[in-house]
Protein backbone atom coordinates (compact mmCIF):
# COMPACT_ATOMS: atom_id res chain seq x y z
CA UNK A 1 0.00 0.00 0.00
CA UNK A 2 1.43 3.41 -0.98
CA UNK A 3 0.24 6.58 1.53
CA UNK A 4 1.36 10.15 0.97
CA UNK A 5 2.51 11.99 4.80
CA UNK A 6 4.81 14.09 6.51
CA UNK A 7 7.89 12.90 8.88
CA UNK A 8 6.85 14.16 12.59
CA UNK A 9 9.59 11.87 14.08
CA UNK A 10 13.28 10.44 13.32
CA UNK A 11 15.13 8.57 15.68
CA UNK A 12 17.85 5.90 14.83
CA UNK A 13 17.10 5.16 11.38
CA UNK A 14 13.59 5.06 12.06
CA UNK A 15 11.06 7.56 10.65
CA UNK A 16 7.70 8.31 12.09
CA UNK A 17 4.80 9.13 9.54
CA UNK A 18 2.04 10.55 9.85
CA UNK A 19 -0.98 9.85 7.69
CA UNK A 20 -4.49 11.42 8.28
CA UNK A 21 -4.00 10.76 12.03
CA UNK A 22 -2.38 7.18 11.62
CA UNK A 23 1.29 7.16 12.69
CA UNK A 24 3.85 4.60 10.75
CA UNK A 25 7.04 3.45 11.41
CA UNK A 26 9.48 3.58 8.37
CA UNK A 27 13.16 3.09 7.12
CA UNK A 28 14.36 4.93 4.56
CA UNK A 29 15.16 3.21 1.19
CA UNK A 30 19.03 2.67 0.76
CA UNK A 31 19.32 4.83 -2.45
CA UNK A 32 18.87 7.87 0.05
CA UNK A 33 22.02 6.76 1.98
CA UNK A 34 23.74 6.37 -1.23
CA UNK A 35 22.47 10.10 -2.91
CA UNK A 36 23.65 11.47 0.31
CA UNK A 37 20.00 12.56 1.60
CA UNK A 38 18.67 12.02 4.67
CA UNK A 39 15.01 12.36 5.53
CA UNK A 40 14.35 15.17 7.94
CA UNK A 41 11.21 15.99 9.97
CA UNK A 42 8.60 17.92 8.16
CA UNK A 43 9.49 15.98 4.70
CA UNK A 44 6.29 15.26 3.09
CA UNK A 45 7.35 11.69 2.16
CA UNK A 46 5.72 8.51 -0.19
CA UNK A 47 5.87 5.45 1.99
CA UNK A 48 5.08 1.84 1.27
CA UNK A 49 3.13 -0.08 3.81
CA UNK A 50 4.15 -3.61 4.19
CA UNK A 51 2.34 -6.76 5.78
CA UNK A 52 5.54 -8.95 6.32
CA UNK A 53 8.27 -6.67 5.86
CA UNK A 54 9.41 -3.05 7.09
CA UNK A 55 7.40 -0.42 5.97
CA UNK A 56 9.89 2.34 3.79
CA UNK A 57 9.93 5.82 2.59
CA UNK A 58 10.03 5.69 -1.51
CA UNK A 59 10.00 9.63 -2.33
CA UNK A 60 11.14 12.62 -0.80
CA UNK A 61 8.75 15.28 -2.03
CA UNK A 62 10.68 18.94 -3.07
CA UNK A 63 11.13 21.17 0.14
CA UNK A 64 9.91 24.36 0.39
CA UNK A 65 13.12 24.73 2.98
CA UNK A 66 15.44 22.89 5.60
CA UNK A 67 17.97 24.11 8.05
CA UNK A 68 20.42 22.69 9.12
CA UNK A 69 20.64 22.50 12.61
CA UNK A 70 17.79 22.05 13.99
CA UNK A 71 17.54 20.09 10.53
CA UNK A 72 13.99 20.60 9.86
CA UNK A 73 12.45 21.06 6.79
CA UNK A 74 9.16 22.88 5.19
CA UNK A 75 9.03 25.57 7.69
CA UNK A 76 6.07 27.85 7.13
CA UNK A 77 6.15 30.48 10.30
CA UNK A 78 8.83 30.85 12.53
CA UNK A 79 7.14 32.90 15.80
CA UNK A 80 9.94 35.45 17.87
CA UNK A 81 8.93 35.62 21.53
CA UNK A 82 10.36 39.02 22.83
CA UNK A 83 9.33 39.69 26.15
CA UNK A 84 9.08 43.37 27.43
CA UNK A 85 11.53 43.00 31.10
CA UNK A 86 13.98 40.04 31.54
CA UNK A 87 15.18 38.56 29.27
CA UNK A 88 15.35 41.56 27.84
CA UNK A 89 14.93 41.97 24.02
CA UNK A 90 18.58 41.48 22.06
CA UNK A 91 17.62 43.17 18.94
CA UNK A 92 20.56 42.21 16.77
CA UNK A 93 19.93 38.28 17.60
CA UNK A 94 15.88 38.92 17.06
CA UNK A 95 17.33 40.35 13.68
CA UNK A 96 19.29 37.59 12.27
CA UNK A 97 16.49 35.57 13.32
CA UNK A 98 14.20 37.62 10.60
CA UNK A 99 17.08 37.41 8.40
CA UNK A 100 17.34 33.50 8.26
CA UNK A 101 14.28 33.23 7.74
CA UNK A 102 13.64 35.66 4.76
CA UNK A 103 16.49 33.96 3.19
CA UNK A 104 14.49 30.39 3.94
CA UNK A 105 11.17 31.38 2.60
CA UNK A 106 10.15 31.44 6.30
CA UNK A 107 7.53 33.46 7.42
CA UNK A 108 8.60 35.63 10.57
CA UNK A 109 6.63 36.92 13.16
CA UNK A 110 7.37 39.06 16.01
CA UNK A 111 5.37 37.72 19.58
CA UNK A 112 5.67 40.88 22.17
CA UNK A 113 5.16 38.88 25.78
CA UNK A 114 5.02 40.44 29.34
CA UNK A 115 2.89 43.15 27.91
CA UNK A 116 1.32 44.06 31.22
CA UNK A 117 5.24 44.74 33.24
CA UNK A 118 6.76 46.98 30.54
CA UNK A 119 6.17 49.54 27.37
CA UNK A 120 6.78 47.73 24.28
CA UNK A 121 7.42 51.31 22.81
CA UNK A 122 11.20 50.60 21.75
CA UNK A 123 10.38 47.12 19.98
CA UNK A 124 7.62 48.49 18.28
CA UNK A 125 9.83 51.41 16.93
CA UNK A 126 12.10 49.04 15.51
CA UNK A 127 10.08 47.29 13.28
CA UNK A 128 7.08 49.44 12.35
CA UNK A 129 8.71 50.20 8.95
CA UNK A 130 9.57 46.73 8.20
CA UNK A 131 6.31 45.23 6.67
CA UNK A 132 6.74 42.01 9.92
CA UNK A 133 4.17 41.24 11.52
CA UNK A 134 3.92 42.25 14.73
CA UNK A 135 1.72 40.85 17.72
CA UNK A 136 0.85 41.76 21.01
CA UNK A 137 -0.14 39.91 23.81
CA UNK A 138 -2.74 41.84 25.05
CA UNK A 139 -6.18 40.40 24.62
CA UNK A 140 -7.48 37.20 23.47
CA UNK A 141 -7.85 38.56 20.16
CA UNK A 142 -4.03 38.62 19.70
CA UNK A 143 -3.97 34.46 20.45
CA UNK A 144 -6.79 34.15 18.63
CA UNK A 145 -5.26 35.75 15.61
CA UNK A 146 -1.65 33.55 16.45
CA UNK A 147 -3.98 30.24 16.04
CA UNK A 148 -4.85 31.34 12.28
CA UNK A 149 -1.43 32.05 11.30
CA UNK A 150 -0.41 28.63 12.62
CA UNK A 151 -3.48 26.30 11.30
CA UNK A 152 -2.27 23.81 8.28
CA UNK A 153 0.99 25.18 8.57
CA UNK A 154 4.10 23.85 10.33
CA UNK A 155 5.38 26.72 12.84
CA UNK A 156 8.88 27.39 15.22
CA UNK A 157 8.59 29.39 18.20
CA UNK A 158 12.22 30.55 18.97
CA UNK A 159 13.35 33.09 21.80
CA UNK A 160 15.70 33.26 24.81
CA UNK A 161 14.43 31.19 27.55
CA UNK A 162 12.52 33.19 30.28
CA UNK A 163 10.02 34.61 27.86
CA UNK A 164 7.06 33.07 27.40
CA UNK A 165 7.05 30.53 24.68
CA UNK A 166 5.59 27.38 26.86
CA UNK A 167 2.86 29.87 28.69
CA UNK A 168 1.78 31.21 25.48
CA UNK A 169 1.33 27.31 23.56
CA UNK A 170 -0.33 26.56 26.89
CA UNK A 171 -3.07 29.77 25.90
CA UNK A 172 -2.99 28.53 22.43
CA UNK A 173 -3.54 25.04 23.38
CA UNK A 174 -4.54 24.05 27.39
CA UNK A 175 -4.85 20.44 26.54
CA UNK A 176 -0.69 20.23 25.93
CA UNK A 177 -0.84 21.41 30.01
CA UNK A 178 3.28 22.02 29.86
CA UNK A 179 5.33 23.17 32.64
CA UNK A 180 7.85 25.63 31.80
CA UNK A 181 11.05 24.39 29.56
CA UNK A 182 8.70 20.82 29.92
CA UNK A 183 7.95 20.64 26.10
CA UNK A 184 9.91 18.03 25.44
CA UNK A 185 9.08 16.27 28.79
CA UNK A 186 5.47 16.11 27.52
CA UNK A 187 6.41 14.29 24.14
CA UNK A 188 8.04 11.96 26.16
CA UNK A 189 11.59 12.85 25.13
CA UNK A 190 14.38 12.69 27.67
CA UNK A 191 17.19 15.21 27.97
CA UNK A 192 19.32 13.26 26.59
CA UNK A 193 17.28 12.57 23.22
CA UNK A 194 16.28 16.81 22.71
CA UNK A 195 18.85 16.87 19.65
CA UNK A 196 15.62 15.22 17.86
CA UNK A 197 13.17 17.26 16.38
CA UNK A 198 9.78 16.34 16.20
CA UNK A 199 6.42 17.97 15.03
CA UNK A 200 3.12 18.16 17.07
CA UNK A 201 -0.02 19.02 16.15
CA UNK A 202 -1.24 22.40 17.52
CA UNK A 203 -3.95 24.58 16.90
CA UNK A 204 -5.05 22.78 13.06
CA UNK A 205 -0.85 22.73 12.50
CA UNK A 206 2.42 21.36 13.52
CA UNK A 207 4.65 23.28 16.14
CA UNK A 208 8.55 22.20 16.13
CA UNK A 209 9.83 20.75 19.40
CA UNK A 210 13.57 21.10 19.34
CA UNK A 211 15.59 23.04 21.43
CA UNK A 212 17.68 23.98 18.32
CA UNK A 213 15.10 26.90 18.26
CA UNK A 214 14.78 27.64 22.31
CA UNK A 215 18.72 27.94 22.15
CA UNK A 216 19.10 29.79 18.95
CA UNK A 217 21.32 27.06 17.90
CA UNK A 218 20.40 27.52 13.81
CA UNK A 219 21.45 31.69 14.33
CA UNK A 220 24.96 30.77 14.77
CA UNK A 221 25.20 27.85 11.92
CA UNK A 222 22.46 29.37 9.01
CA UNK A 223 24.88 31.37 6.00
CA UNK A 224 23.63 34.22 4.67
CA UNK A 225 26.25 35.40 1.82
CA UNK A 226 26.93 39.29 1.95
CA UNK A 227 25.40 40.01 -1.04
CA UNK A 228 22.51 38.33 -0.14
CA UNK A 229 21.82 40.11 3.39
CA UNK A 230 20.25 43.10 1.68
CA UNK A 231 17.04 41.36 0.31
CA UNK A 232 16.96 39.54 3.80
CA UNK A 233 15.77 43.33 5.02
CA UNK A 234 12.39 43.90 4.05
CA UNK A 235 12.71 47.52 4.80
CA UNK A 236 16.12 47.81 2.40
CA UNK A 237 14.29 46.56 -0.87
CA UNK A 238 12.43 49.30 -2.44
CA UNK A 239 15.79 51.18 -2.16
CA UNK A 240 17.72 48.30 -3.53
CA UNK A 241 19.29 49.38 -7.14
CA UNK A 242 19.26 53.31 -6.38
CA UNK A 243 22.09 53.73 -4.55
CA UNK A 244 25.10 55.79 -6.79
CA UNK A 245 27.46 53.03 -7.16
CA UNK A 246 26.37 49.35 -8.57
CA UNK A 247 29.03 47.54 -5.61
CA UNK A 248 27.36 49.58 -2.70
CA UNK A 249 27.80 47.56 0.99
CA UNK A 250 25.03 49.68 2.21
CA UNK A 251 27.47 50.20 5.33
CA UNK A 252 28.49 53.49 5.14
CA UNK A 253 28.96 54.02 1.27
CA UNK A 254 29.07 57.39 -0.70
CA UNK A 255 25.25 57.73 -2.36
CA UNK A 256 23.86 54.71 -0.26
CA UNK A 257 20.14 54.94 -0.78
CA UNK A 258 19.63 53.04 2.33
CA UNK A 259 22.05 54.81 4.46
CA UNK A 260 20.24 58.11 3.46
CA UNK A 261 16.93 56.70 4.86
CA UNK A 262 18.35 55.79 7.58
CA UNK A 263 19.30 59.25 8.21
CA UNK A 264 15.69 60.17 7.03
CA UNK A 265 14.18 58.39 9.64
CA UNK A 266 12.90 55.67 7.18
CA UNK A 267 14.47 52.92 8.39
CA UNK A 268 15.48 52.18 11.63
CA UNK A 269 18.83 52.91 13.47
CA UNK A 270 18.77 49.53 15.45
CA UNK A 271 17.96 47.62 12.45
CA UNK A 272 20.39 49.00 9.92
CA UNK A 273 22.98 48.65 13.09
CA UNK A 274 22.33 44.83 12.83
CA UNK A 275 22.84 44.42 9.53
CA UNK A 276 26.32 46.27 9.40
CA UNK A 277 26.85 43.81 12.20
CA UNK A 278 25.85 40.99 10.11
CA UNK A 279 27.97 42.00 6.75
CA UNK A 280 30.96 42.34 8.58
CA UNK A 281 30.66 38.62 9.61
CA UNK A 282 29.21 38.06 6.33
CA UNK A 283 32.86 39.29 4.74
CA UNK A 284 34.88 37.26 6.64
CA UNK A 285 33.26 33.74 5.37
CA UNK A 286 35.37 31.77 3.14
CA UNK A 287 33.89 29.94 0.14
CA UNK A 288 34.64 26.62 1.38
CA UNK A 289 32.40 27.28 4.76
CA UNK A 290 29.20 27.37 2.82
Amino acid sequence: MNLKGIITKGIGGFYYVEVANAIYECKARGKFRKNKISPLVGDVVEISVNENAENTIDTILERKNFLIRPPVSNIDNLLIVVSTVEPKPNFYVIDKLIAIAEHKNIEPYIIISKTDLSSYTEIINNYKDTNINLIILDSDMSYEKIKEIMKDKISAFTGNSGVGKTTLLNKLDNSLNLSTGAISDKLGRGRHTTRQAQLFRVCGGYVIDTPGFSSLDFEKVEIIKKDELPYCFREFREYLGTCKFTSCSHVNDKGCSICQAVKDGKISQSRHNSYIQMYNQAKEIKEWEI
